[in-house]
């Protein structure tokens, strides 16, 4: 997968998080920034569980995933 596959899975896995826990998105640029670092936190905690992913639906889920865990974590220091 190409930068530009990244980025539309990162402002999908973005937007995905958005939704499910604040309601609704954060916007384009949030949405991208809150994927990207969302995959990589992802993916590590994948590796970290042995697990792995492929194509384009398990990279979604994986940055999905990673992403809730960031603005959870993001909320915890909200408060």
């Amino acid at each position: 997968m190409g930068i530009i596959g990244s980025i539309v899975i990162g402002i999908l896995a973005g937007f995905l998080a958005g939704k499910i826990l604040k309601g609704s998105g954060f916007g384009l640029i949030v949405n991208l920034i809150v994927g990207i670092i969302g995959g990589v936190l992802g993916g590590w905690l994948f590796g970290l569980l042995g697990l792995s992913v492929n194509g384009v639906i398990g990279s979604l889920v994986m940055s999905t995933i990673g992403a809730i865990v960031l603005l959870w974590i993001v909320s915890l220091f909200k408060k």
